[in-house]
């Protein structure tokens, strides 16, 4: 399987080691599903980790060292350039859904922006996107 992690779960990961994002992200670690990620997806994320109330809980190193194990090791691709049949009402959440397109992957997101289109696109909350990998 192929997804593609909203920052928002690679996050949520980070701060509660303990949730299902966790969970998530741990079996990608693990070669359970391949994770597909683009510079996008890889700035926004960078930019999340140095909000003030992340930086808070999540020292500079490993927030560096987070965006560096996803830079070598998930799939890195182009940014998607396609056009989209199905938009979000957040416009920032748009380049995930034509990177969710490109690399013919599920979004993993708890975004509900993103979660109201799970009729038209592949999305799925992580307690989901868990359920489905054990299948």
């Amino acid at each position: 399987m192929r997804a593609v992690l909203d920052p928002n779960v690679i996050v949520s990961a980070v701060l509660s080691r303990g949730g299902s994002p966790a969970k998530v992200l741990r079996s990608w670690i693990e070669g359970d599903y391949e994770l597909i990620v683009s510079p996008a997806l890889l700035d926004e994320l960078a930019r999340v980790l140095q909000y003030p109330k992340i930086t808070a809980r999540v020292a500079p190193n490993e927030a560096e060292e987070l965006l560096d194990l996803l830079r070598r090791h998930a799939e890195v691709v182009d940014d998607a350039t396609t056009d989209l049949a199905v938009t979000s009402p957040d416009p920032d959440d748009e380049y995930l859904i034509a990177l969710g397109a490109e690399a013919k992957a599920v979004i993993v997101s708890g975004d509900s922006d993103l979660l109201g289109l799970a009729e038209r696109i592949p999305v799925l909350p992580p307690a989901e996107f868990l359920h489905r990998l054990t299948d």
